[in-house]
């Protein structure tokens, strides 16, 4: 048994009992991983009911596995896999989905992905530097002279949401609007998900579509340079995005390019502070802030978890699994499995022990991942050269959105 208060581990039986909304578990949900690394790292969460799988090698394969996607209903009906209807309360909700990347699965995938995916190459993006950099620079002179900030709200919350909007073509100043309806949309995939969360979801969710079709209606008329006007105009194998098409990716664009960034930002320079290391040596040249930037990504992920679907009966670490039967991969917890990585819970931008899987892997490896790199890359250490003696002000608070990992604000002084 583990000596944590909150987790309880039968590891005859592999089966785990675990309140996600327990704040000892998500404030630092590494401790919980630490232990089921140690006593079952493959295991069945009574509350979740499902297979969970925290081992790097085995969430790394999964990834990969053509045997389970992210649809089912492409290879089996409802009836036989006893699901139910969908809710009529989350029918905008579900059809703003319906055509996510996230969710789907080839050949649909391969055609939107491949539309898409020349926008967010590393050689493309790395053109945005002097605009990250002259963004951050401009939002940094707002509050240094007040030695004091809180940084999700006057940062971390700006910089992300603003450059994915311009590569899209929509207007800066829907950045706030953008914001709301990415939280509420988000809120369908928290483990603590009420009926408010998903009324909240549905609404933000016409509401977000219906803005999207607007803008659609305006680049169709009047293209520009920008990802969307590429979208719109842009053919494959003969075959031109719909409508619906446009607007389910567009908004997964939006909700992913910028909402785990804005975690990760503030998980960054909360785990830097805490370490007691020195910026000066974590942000020496481009190759200490990559290493620094990984090794925060490994350690404070913004996304914990990826589902899947088992698409045919197989065995995956002697857990028998049916089609139908949904797995959950937890990223963060692959990242500090001890047999890939020494000392995990430690922070140690020099550690040299490969590749985390904070971004995925596979077809679904995020696609914003050069961005979201990027950004890291250079605000960081911007913001730690700028503020030179930054300290924590305040204890942080870890915000109740399990499976994502973020804080509820940052509170700064120097």
């Amino acid at each position: 048994m583990t000596e944590l208060s909150f987790l309880s581990i039968d590891p005859a039986t592999r089966t785990v009992s675990l309140d996600a909304q327990d704040p000892c578990f998500y404030s630092d949900p590494n401790r919980a991983y630490a232990a089921l690394h140690a006593a079952c790292p493959t295991f069945y969460w009574a509350e979740q009911k499902a297979w969970f799988f925290t081992g790097y090698d085995h969430v790394n394969a999964l990834l990969r596995d053509r045997r389970f996607g992210r649809q089912i209903l492409h290879v089996a009906t409802r009836e036989e896999l006893g699901m139910p209807e969908p809710a009529p309360h989350t029918a905008h909700f579900d059809k703003a989905e319906l055509h996510s990347l996230l969710e789907l699965e080839p050949p649909e995938h391969t055609r939107l992905r491949t539309l898409v995916n020349r926008a967010f190459v590393s050689r493309h993006v790395e053109k945005m530097t002097p605009e990250i950099a002259e963004l951050a620079n401009q939002l940094i002179d707002r509050f240094e002279k007040d030695g004091e900030t809180e940084l999700l709200s006057s940062f971390a919350d700006i910089i992300p949401v603003t450059m994915i909007a311009r590569m899209l073509g929509i207007p800066e100043e829907m950045g706030p609007q953008l914001l709301k309806w990415s939280h509420d949309y988000v809120g369908m995939y928290m483990f603590k998900r009420t009926r408010a969360d998903e009324d909240a979801a549905d609404r933000s969710s016409k509401e977000f579509a219906d803005y999207i079709r607007g803008v659609i209606a305006e680049r169709r008329a009047t293209p520009e340079d920008d990802l969307l006007s590429h979208m719109i105009h842009t053919e494959h194998k003969g075959q031109y995005l719909t409508e619906d098409e446009l607007i389910s990716t567009t908004i997964v664009l939006l909700n992913a390019g910028h909402e785990a960034t804005v975690h990760q930002i503030g998980n960054s320079v909360r785990i830097i502070l805490e370490s007691g290391l020195d910026p000066k040596d974590l942000f020496a040249d481009a190759k200490a802030t990559e290493r620094t930037v990984e090794e925060t990504l490994r350690i404070c992920a913004p996304v914990h978890i990826f589902q899947r679907y088992c698409l045919e009966p197989c065995e995956i670490d002697g857990v028998s699994l049916n089609r139908g039967d949904k797995v959950s991969l937890i990223l963060a917890a692959a990242n500090l499995d001890p047999h890939k990585f020494s000392d995990p819970l430690r922070f140690k931008p020099a550690r040299d022990d490969g590749a985390n899987l904070s971004f995925g892997a596979g077809i679904h490896f995020c696609i914003g991942a050069p961005l979201a790199r990027l950004e890291l890359n250079i605000v960081l250490p911007l913001l730690f050269k700028r503020l030179p003696g930054v300290k924590i002000a305040a204890k942080p608070v870890v915000k109740d959105v399990y499976h994502f990992h973020g804080l509820e604000r940052l509170d700064l002084a120097w």
